[in-house]
């Protein structure tokens, strides 16, 4: 009797291959192997290096002046230069969102071997600056403690008035950068926080709208920084350093980053100090002085690697 064969078991399902319909989606988007990025060398800091704003403007032949367009870093700039701080490196690449705090600038020192030197804060570089000049003396450079008392009262007047003018000069960020940065940053407080008092609003009390916008005023602002200008030169006079002192002194530093910014600033600014034949011949003798404390990363450091 003829025995018949029992039927083979069903195949497996095979579950590697690619179906049809998918491989037909992904046809024109084929798979494509690159070489693997080679890693970028690590440049050496050898000399301090200061992060700040973007040079305010261009020399003759077109190579950036290292002076940041930013009072802030340009005073830093001044007080290290003033105190005897010489070869120092700048770099403007940094965004402010990515230094410490959000604010520039700040002072990224050499490297110690293979290990990656600290990076300080602004508020901390007039502490490293004293260890590497030395102290100024009793009176931080001023004549005596009398000195010292009026600077305090020239430095406020640079910051508020001199600043409020400059600060109102100076171009607002589109509607279209200001909704797209997040979170804001924190490298410049607004305009109305600078004005004592605080402006009133565009609208009023009675309007159905909220309260918004601020009136700004403009003519009694520069009315007050022409003044500080005026009192500025005065108090100079045929001096070499403000107040008299025999040395420069943060008043100095503060002072030059000033003048220096309203020498490239608008008109209605320019003008007030341009007029005053002692400060412009002042700021031309110390930013010989400052220009000549900085290099760029490139030329300091050499290329990476």
């Amino acid at each position: 009797m003829a025995t018949v064969a029992a039927p083979p078991p069903p195949a497996a399902p095979d579950f590697t291959q690619i179906p049809v319909l998918f491989r037909r989606l992904v046809a024109p988007f084929p798979l494509r192997v690159h070489p693997a990025c080679p890693t970028p060398s690590k440049r050496r800091i050898t000399t301090p290096t200061l992060w700040i704003a973007p040079p305010l403007r261009t020399t003759r032949d077109r190579a950036p002046d290292l002076l940041s367009r930013d009072v802030q870093c340009l005073t830093w700039q001044a007080h290290l230069a003033l105190a005897g701080v010489s070869r120092v490196a700048v770099r403007w690449d940094v965004d402010p969102a990515g230094a410490l705090g959000g604010r520039l600038p700040n002072l990224q020192l050499p490297m110690r071997g293979d290990a990656d030197g600290a990076l300080l804060p602004a508020h901390d570089i007039a502490g490293w600056v004293v260890e590497q000049a030395g102290a100024r003396g009793e009176w931080e450079g001023y004549r005596d403690e009398k000195a010292r008392d009026e600077s305090l009262a020239w430095i406020a007047l640079l910051e508020g008035d001199v600043h409020t003018a400059l600060a109102l000069t100076q171009a607002a960020p589109s509607l279209l950068h200001t909704v797209l940065q997040l979170p804001p940053s924190s490298q410049h407080p607004p305009f109305e926080t600078l004005l004592s008092p605080p402006p009133a609003p565009t609208s009023g009390l009675l309007s159905l709208l909220p309260p918004f916008g601020s009136r700004v005023p403009s003519s009694a602002i520069l009315a007050r920084y022409c003044d500080a200008i005026a009192a500025l030169s005065e108090r100079l006079g045929t001096d070499r350093w403000f107040l008299g002192s025999a040395q420069p002194t943060a008043l100095d530093a503060l002072a030059f980053a000033y003048l220096h910014t309203l020498l490239d600033s608008e008109d209605r600014l320019r003008v007030a100090v341009a007029r005053r034949v002692n400060l412009v011949t002042w700021e031309r003798r110390v930013y010989e002085q400052v220009r000549g404390a900085f290099v760029s990363a490139d030329e300091a450091d050499g290329p990476a690697s």
